[in-house]
């Protein structure tokens, strides 16, 4: 039995490898990204979401044809361990900074999801019988607005929340600015447009044949970057 948390993209190139070693059954970490990107107004946002599910179906094809059983599991937003890309950066950002830009509202519902929890389902993948040849969308445990998520940040770091809202032209030209920048080249456009979008996915099917029960978003000083 095998979990794959490297980008799903990258399995195929492994699939001799776990020919070779007799795999029975193949757990991989895709994301819930293959369905909000897919129209995304970046480029390389809407590639992101092809890749995800090209790599799906790849994975799916291949298990079929070696009688492999296969278990796909579709997070949201990760954080967790202060090492994710996401609630992490927020936070460095906002130690840089000491504010952080939000396009409008910023009201899109967010269900942020802890990488321990995201483990927990692997392993429940492994030898849930239920499982088997099943894609699982899994959730956080608390749907929350992307202005609520920034202010606990803030509140996690024990800072006064600082959040100003950017025209969309503003704030591009802001982005372009930061992705001179190593540590925000992954930053774009359709992140920002993103945040007045509701990005909520329904986990009950995890919940049912694996057990899966996510905490709600409660930001520890572990969870914070070092």
């Amino acid at each position: 039995m095998w979990i794959c948390v490297a980008p799903i993209w990258v399995l195929p190139e492994y699939f001799a490898l776990l020919s070779a070693h007799g795999a029975r059954r193949v757990v991989a970490l895709s994301s819930t990204s293959r369905f909000t990107k897919d129209d995304s107004s970046d480029l390389q946002e809407r590639a992101v979401a092809h890749r995800l599910a090209d790599a799906e179906a790849h994975l799916q094809a291949w298990a079929e044809d070696h009688c492999v059983e296969w278990v796909i599991l579709r997070p949201t937003l990760i954080y967790g361990r202060g090492q994710d890309k996401n609630i992490a950066e927020m936070a460095r950002f906002i130690q840089r900074f000491g504010f952080f830009p939000l396009l409008g509202e910023a009201m899109g519902a967010r269900q942020p999801v802890h990488a321990e929890d995201v483990a927990l389902a692997c392993l429940a993948g492994l030898h849930c019988a239920a499982a088997a040849n099943r894609a699982y969308n899994i959730s956080g445990g608390e749907t929350l607005p992307y202005r609520e998520m920034v202010r606990r940040v803030f509140a996690a770091l024990h800072l006064r929340p600082r959040l100003f809202a950017i025209p969309l032209a503003a704030f591009k030209s802001m982005l372009a600015l930061l992705r001179c920048l190593p540590r925000y080249r992954h930053w774009s456009g359709g992140m920002a447009e993103r945040m007045n979008r509701d990005l909520v996915f329904d986990h009950t099917d995890a919940a049912r044949d694996l057990g899966f029960s996510p905490r709600p978003f409660l930001l520890g000083q572990k969870d914070l970057p070092r």
